[in-house]
């Protein structure tokens, strides 16, 4: 059963209303009044707050058809074609084997969506939206697989009670239990299946990492949870000086074999297979990273984890913690927070993990016992946030 929010019962404590409480109270009793609405649409200077409001209101009630668009495009694989060459709707009708009418009405979609423009001689191209799902495989990838938690999602209730059991979590490997250590065909079709799909998607992750911290002082980077080696052989073109540990279970290590001897690299990667819920990482790396590893488990998983991290550095090693992070206050977070919203149920679909804020993460490092454990800025933090801690030079 999928663990609670730590910070859920703190909502049960009585507290004292604070000034701002107060205010969002009074502010509540304004939006309920039944002549608010009519006055400010009456008023020139706060029409516009109305109308931006009951758009806001109206595209989280058209969400899921404005995600099925999206779907269609990608499955009509029309960001390629339009990529190649603009394209008529005669021109798209005999590709796509759809009727012109029909057809039209998902093209006109996409173009109100950002996704498609018009051009030229009733031509379609790409909109501002659809290019980068024409040069990003890894989006359109997770686009078709965010389908699973769609049909896992179609009656919500139904899904809040009975999370976990849907199609997003048998897609996972690490849902139901531990994996075995002899896994059966259909296990590592899970492992391979699971394993491409991270690793097609990951690329915008790693670019947040790459461009936001300097590898220059270390000299060995242990990767923990680290798939089929996206990370390890971006940073290692990126940083030639370096040399890499790998650790993550044996099925997937054997992935990662393949695609690092494919690319040249496997004389400066050691892969270590092992589990790290039942096994002590391995030393002699002087930096640790996570990436989009810690949300994918519970509370008590990632202490333990961060405790054997902080075991395997040695005195003065660094730890970096890369993934999608909540935002301690959503009013704060300006569009960004919005992201919450779908990491929290994505999560939830795909077993016991949560999206938890940097607060949180920092005060887990300082329990394992990372010293100076501070938020590294990166310009697209929707994509993940960076987390760095350092071990104690000081022996205790």
């Amino acid at each position: 059963m999928s663990q609670p929010i730590d910070w859920a019962a703190l909502a049960a404590r009585p507290t004292k209303l604070s000034i701002k409480a107060l205010w969002q109270a009074q502010l509540e009793r304004w939006y309920a009044h039944p002549g608010l609405y009519r006055w400010s649409l009456r008023n020139p200077l706060t029409r516009w707050w109305t109308r931006r409001r009951t758009r806001q209101l109206f595209d989280l009630m058209a969400g899921f058809v404005h995600s099925q668009v999206l779907l269609a495009c990608v499955r009509l694989d029309l960001f390629h074609v339009l990529h190649h060459a603009p394209a008529n709707l005669a021109e798209l009708s005999r590709r796509t084997q759809l009727a012109p009418s029909v057809l039209q009405r998902l093209l006109l979609s996409a173009v109100a969506l950002g996704l498609l423009e018009t051009r030229g001689q009733d031509r379609y191209g790409l909109g501002p939206l659809g290019v980068p799902l024409a040069q990003h495989e890894g989006i359109a990838q997770m686009i078709e697989h965010n389908h699973l938690l769609y049909q896992d999602m179609q009656d919500p209730l139904q899904f809040l009670a009975n999370a976990w059991h849907g199609g997003m979590a048998q897609y996972w490997p690490y849902a139901h239990g531990k994996p075995s250590a002899s896994p059966q065909a259909e296990e590592l079709d899970k492992f391979t299946r699971y394993s491409a799909l991270m690793a097609a998607s990951q690329g915008f992750v790693l670019q947040e990492i790459l461009s936001s911290y300097l590898f220059g002082e270390h000299r060995c980077v242990l990767d923990v949870g680290a798939g089929r080696g996206r990370f390890v052989s971006e940073l290692a073109l990126h940083a030639p000086h370096l040399q890499f540990k790998m650790f993550d279970l044996p099925p997937v290590l054997a992935l990662a074999d393949e695609n690092l001897r494919a690319k040249g690299l496997r004389e400066r990667v050691q892969l270590h297979p092992g589990s790290f819920l039942d096994d002590p990482l391995p030393a002699g790396a002087d930096l640790i990273t996570l990436v989009r590893v810690a949300h994918d488990h519970p509370d008590a998983v990632v202490r333990q984890l961060l405790q054997k991290v902080h075991d395997a550095l040695p005195p003065g090693g660094t730890f970096l913690l890369a993934e999608p992070m909540a935002h301690a206050d959503p009013a704060e977070g300006a569009g960004d927070a919005s992201a919450d919203a779908y990491f929290h149920f994505y999560l939830l679909a795909m077993g016991d993990g949560r999206l938890r804020t940097p607060q949180e993460l920092m005060a887990m490092m300082k329990e394992a016992g990372f010293m100076h454990v501070e938020r590294v800025p990166n310009a697209m933090p929707i994509h993940a946030q960076i987390l760095l801690g350092r071990k104690n030079k000081c022996l205790p």
